[in-house]
């Protein structure tokens, strides 16, 4: 999955090569696993956020551990309690 960055927005490029502008909701880094991670919306869903971990080209790569998973849900539930933890 292809994207590109602009300011609080995300392009992501889909399979079939359509792309769409996303919310940037929040991102973090694991610093013992040296991975960062970002949390986006459609504007147009915004109840529907997506966890994806990104490499530093800038790439998306889906979650499919289940641990490391496991892990995301639990951090997006800790902003969801304090959302300015992101900006500590």
């Amino acid at each position: 999955m292809e994207n590109k960055k602009l300011d609080n927005q995300i392009i992501v490029t889909d399979s079939e090569g359509h792309e769409h502008v996303m919310e940037i909701l929040f991102t973090y880094e694991h610093p013992e696993r040296k991975t960062s991670y970002v949390f986006f919306f459609d504007p147009i869903a915004p109840e529907e956020i997506i966890a994806m971990r990104y490499n530093q080209a800038g790439e998306l790569e889906e979650i499919d551990d289940d641990d490391e998973y496991a892990e995301v849900e639990e951090v997006f539930n800790a902003f969801q309690q304090d959302p300015t933890i992101n900006e500590a």
